[in-house]
């Protein structure tokens, strides 16, 4: 493997920037199966004092079945020039191709088999701590978050504790 272990609470705060202007990859799954999509929000900082990693998914994401049935996720950055894995990731679905092929993708495993790639720079294996469904019943500034649900779709959140962590 080409990416090495770090300790999750020596991350540096560029890593910390993981959801402004980079567009990770969530993955769920374990050895038997897995997918993975490209994600446009998240958030990193410190849950019931541990470091932890902040994603939301849709109902209707093919990956949100991999993430109700396992217990880890990784969220994965690439390399900038992988930016066209990352548009097939965010655009095709794992129920109808298998984009982890498409992508040339090695895949390898963290704690709880948690599925990510050793192309990417940074990795983050997470356990999930809590998850909550998102309703309009608790927005706050409906103008913002309008546009996102025209049809009701909301997403679930997930936080996980950063129990790994790899670097290129």
């Amino acid at each position: 493997m080409r990416l090495k272990s770090v300790n999750p609470k020596e991350l540096s705060i560029e890593a910390l920037r993981l959801f402004t202007g980079r567009m990770p990859l969530l993955t769920a799954g374990d050895k038997t199966a897995c997918n993975t999509m490209t994600i446009g929000w998240g958030g990193l900082g410190s849950f019931w004092n541990r470091p932890a990693c902040t994603v939301y998914v849709r109902h209707s994401r093919y990956t949100f079945q991999f993430m109700e049935s396992n217990d880890y996720f990784t969220v994965s950055i690439l390399p900038k020039e992988r930016k066209d894995a990352l548009t097939l990731c965010g655009t095709r679905s794992g129920r109808d191709t298998d984009k982890i092929a498409d992508c040339g993708f090695t895949l390898c495993y963290g704690a709880g088999d948690a599925p990510f790639f050793d192309e990417a720079e940074l990795v983050l294996v997470c356990r999930k701590l809590y998850a909550q469904d998102m309703t309009s019943e608790f927005v706050i500034d409906s103008g913002a978050a309008a546009s996102f649900y025209p049809e009701g779709d909301w997403h679930r959140m997930y936080i996980g504790e950063v129990v790994e962590a790899y670097q290129a």
